[in-house]
């Protein structure tokens, strides 16, 4: 493993083990709850982790610029509760300096929760290659819940496509492909390379949030980032 993601790894890990939060890991009877509180803001002056970021233009699984002044990484999971949340309440006004040229998002499913997430995360990118992804990624998530493992079936994922007016036949081809079981895989161990191996964690310019903070820690954030780039 390279030094620079050791080191990332290092301090990612140690701000997951320094806050009490209420995300949902592996090790919870690989079932999400939805008990629990999130985390309290972690310490701003943490280590830079700007190096998370790929700003890659050929990043399907991404919204916004690649020289946006700003970029959030999401390390997620399609059976997080708090993931669902998150997408909901707060996804929708990052989206908005998104589209202000201002943020770059940046998505990287962890599957912690093993098959079905992976299927969902396979499913999202196979909608990404027909320019759907965010929309297959709302449904995914739809008012801020999350599908029952049935609902992230290969059956129930394709008639979903189909629902949203995608190309089922080129669709389905996609979410059993090599070449998207290789790029979730690779995201995967990315995540899991930073200590990222509970959801969600976020790295908002350099800095992480663990846990689906309320949408006014992530505005505040942003702006100090932004505050700081420009």
């Amino acid at each position: 493993m390279p030094v620079a993601v050791l080191t990332l790894a290092a301090v990612l890990i140690a701000v997951i083990v320094a806050v009490n939060w209420g995300g949902t890991t592996a090790e919870e009877g690989g079932s999400p709850s939805d008990s629990g509180a999130p985390t309290e803001v972690q310490n701003p002056e943490q280590p830079d982790l700007s190096a998370a970021e790929t700003r890659d233009e050929a990043d399907l699984l991404a919204a916004g610029p690649v020289d946006a002044p700003v970029v959030l990484v999401v390390f997620s999971d399609y059976q997080c509760p708090f993931c669902a949340r998150w997408s909901e309440q707060t996804l929708p006004s990052m989206m908005e300096h998104v589209d202000a040229g201002e943020l770059r998002i940046e998505w990287r499913d962890i599957n912690v929760f093993g098959p079905a997430s992976e299927r969902a995360a396979r499913a999202s990118y196979a909608a990404a290659l027909q320019g759907a992804l965010w929309e297959y990624h709302d449904a995914l998530f739809e008012d801020g819940e999350r599908r029952s493992e049935s609902e992230l079936s290969e059956e129930a994922l394709i008639a979903l496509a189909g629902e949203l007016g995608l190309d089922t036949e080129q669709f389905t081809a996609d979410l059993g492909s090599e070449e998207t079981a290789q790029v979730i895989a690779a995201n995967q161990q990315f995540g899991f390379d930073l200590g990222a191996t509970s959801t969600p964690i976020f790295i908002l310019g350099g800095q992480p949030i663990v846990g689906a903070q309320p949408t006014e820690v992530f505005q505040e954030a942003f702006q100090t980032a932004l505050d700081a780039a420009e």
